[in-house]
C-alpha cells in the first residue's frame, strides 16, 4: 500500500485499513486519555474489536465516497492520525478531524497531514467547503485551523454531550478558492 512523507522526519500518512486494528488499538491505549480529552474517539476504541469495527466502518465510507481515515506513522509506529468524518462529493462539503498521541504532540505532524488531506479533498474530490469542528476548550486543534488558514464560521453552544459534559464546538472552515489562493 502507498505511504505519502509529511516531511524530512520521515513520517508517513497512508490508510489505515482494518488489517492495522492491533496498530490502532496500541496507538489509542498510549494516548488515551491525552486523545479522549475532547472526542469520543478514544472511548470507541476500546478492545481489538472495537479498533477493527472503526476501521471497518472507515472502509466502508472510502468504498461508498463518504469518509476515509489515514494513519501517520513516525519511526514506524502509529501516532495518529486524520479522517474525513464526513463528506458529501455532490454538496462540496467534508469535514476533517485529527487525533494525536503525546508522544508525537508539538512536531506538526497533524497540520502536514490534514494539509494534505485537504489537497486530496479539494483538488481530487472537488470538494468547496473543508470544515473543522472543534471543542471550544482544545486549543491545540484551533491552533492547526488557524495554521490551516481556516476562517472561524461560530460555536454551536452544548453542541454534544462527552464524558457526562455538554460541550462547545467551534466550526472552523476553508473554502476551495481560498485554499488554493494560499498554496505556495
Amino acid at each position: 500500500m502507498y505511504a505519502t512523507s509529511l516531511g524530512a522526519d520521515g513520517a508517513l500518512l497512508r490508510p489505515l485499513e482494518p488489517w492495522r486494528a492491533e496498530e490502532l488499538l496500541a496507538n489509542v491505549d498510549r494516548g488515551r486519555e491525552h486523545i479522549g480529552e475532547h472526542i469520543g474517539f478514544a472511548d470507541a476504541v476500546t478492545d481489538l474489536a472495537s479498533s477493527r469495527a472503526l476501521l471497518h466502518a472507515y472502509a466502508e465510507r472510502v468504498a461508498a465516497d463518504t469518509g476515509r481515515i489515514d494513519g501517520i506513522w513516525l519511526d514506524g509506529t502509529l501516532v495518529g492520525g486524520v479522517l474525513v468524518r464526513t463528506m458529501d462529493v455532490p454538496r462540496g462539503v467534508a469535514e476533517v478531524g485529527c487525533w494525536l498521541e503525546p508522544s508525537a504532540v508539538g512536531k506538526g505532524l497533524v497540520t502536514r497531514a490534514a494539509r494534505l488531506m485537504i489537497d486530496w479533498l479539494v483538488a481530487e474530490r472537488g470538494i468547496h467547503r473543508v470544515e473543522w469542528c472543534v471543542a471550544s476548550e482544545n486549543t491545540s486543534s484551533i491552533a492547526v485551523a488557524r495554521r490551516l488558514g481556516m476562517t472561524k464560521d461560530g460555536v454551536l453552544r452544548e453542541s454534544y454531550p462527552h464524558r457526562g459534559v455538554r460541550k462547545d464546538v467551534e466550526v472552523w472552515s476553508v473554502l476551495a478558492p481560498e485554499w488554493l489562493a494560499a498554496k505556495p
